[in-house]
């Protein structure tokens, strides 16, 4: 299980250039005017864990598989997009269909690139996008709740359900606020319907600050200025130079790593960026290891054994017996699954157990 990211922003703050150091393609034409990007370029990058290589070693693993996250550069929002402007609905929709939003904002300087509101305002660049997408998200309840209203009144049992969930949701919405304020702290079934309704700002949101390569390491007022936006909203932030990453694409992994020295930085934004992913949405990944391959695999915290042998197959959460579990500091300290076994760190784990970050698995399961 991986998870899908839409790339968002306005035009020319660098998402096409990002995408482009992330999927370490040309796939998406990165150009200095709006609307380079038509259609959404899908790109999968493999989610770097040096844990992988650290089991494989031991399993004496042929292989070696990482998860994978997927990467949706959408075409560039424009004020008014909520109403048909730019490519207005289009780019709504594709929003829709991703797990999460990662935005990018423009934080740094150059008279060569220009920005289509005339001025370099990262946090008014946030709430123009976000205007629009609460706006979209505001006209489909206003629409959506005058039937849920009626039905609610006639007793109908969904309807009395769902009701205060879209009632709460278009409170947020005319208040100004996105619909994922609620996210915090609710209910399971409410986090299910709220789900259902397929609102815009109900996304999980990362801000990706875009600096100039001197800022790469320390920020500036710019990415201040984001990261106070973002503690008030319970969002995320992470501060890459897409220039940088851009040119690290390109490298050898040697000479990637010396540039990445020489720039005073410990490891890629992708690696940043993946990571602050991950605790966005609340994902953990878990493996899988033997002399064919090792593998890693990726569910949502609080997954149950179950869950996580469903990932790798439908038929192993269906006749889940048993989960053999060592914990990862487990696994590489003793020297792998027989060690283990012979200290009492290889668990045999039943239905209800909730897998941890790290557990190396072995699922047993009727066919």
């Amino acid at each position: 299980m991986g998870f899908k990211c839409g790339i968002v922003g306005l035009p020319n703050v660098g998402k096409s250039t990002l995408f482009n150091a992330l999927t370490r393609t040309a796939a998406a034409q990165a150009a200095n005017y709006p609307f380079c990007t038509i259609e959404p370029n899908t790109g999968e990058v493999a989610v770097p864990d040096p844990r992988l290589k650290a089991i494989a070693a031991i399993a004496k693993s042929k292989e070696i598989i990482p998860t994978r996250i997927s990467f949706v550069d959408i075409a560039g929002l424009v004020r008014g997009a909520s109403k048909g402007e730019g490519l207005g609905n289009q780019f709504l929709a594709n929003i829709r269909e991703v797990d999460a939003i990662v935005h990018v904002l423009r934080c740094f300087e150059d008279d060569d690139i220009t920005h289509v509101e005339g001025r370099i305002d990262p946090v008014a660049d946030a709430e123009t996008v976000e205007t629009e997408l609460m706006l979209s998200d505001l006209d489909s309840l206003e629409r959506r709740i005058v039937q849920f209203r009626k039905r609610a009144s006639g007793k109908e049992k969904e309807a009395l359900t769902v009701l205060p969930v879209m009632e709460r949701a278009l409170e947020l919405l005319q208040d100004g606020k996105p619909v994922r304020v609620m996210l915090k702290g609710i209910a399971a079934e409410d986090l299910r319907i709220l789900q259902g309704l397929n609102l815009l700002t109900a996304h999980p949101v990362l801000y990706v600050c875009n600096v100039a390569e001197g800022d790469a390491v320390g920020g500036n007022e710019h990415t201040r200025a984001v990261e106070k936006m973002a503690e008030a909203q319970a969002a995320r932030t992470v501060v890459i130079s897409a220039a940088i990453e851009a040119e690290v694409a390109q490298l050898p992994d040697e000479e990637a790593r010396e540039f990445l020295d020489a720039m005073g930085l410990e490891e890629p934004g992708l690696d940043r960026l993946i990571r602050e992913g991950y605790a966005l949405l609340d994902l953990i990944t878990y493996f899988t290891a033997g002399p064919k391959e090792t593998r890693a695999w990726t569910v949502e915290k609080g997954s149950k054994a179950p869950q996580a042998a469903g990932v790798i197959h439908t038929d192993f959460e269906r006749g889940f017996i048993r989960a053999q579990t060592i914990a990862y500091d487990d696994y590489v300290s003793l020297g792998g699954e027989v060690a283990a076994k012979e200290a009492g760190k290889a668990r045999d784990e039943g239905k209800e157990y909730v897998v941890q970050d790290g557990d190396v698995m072995l699922f047993k399961f009727n066919t």
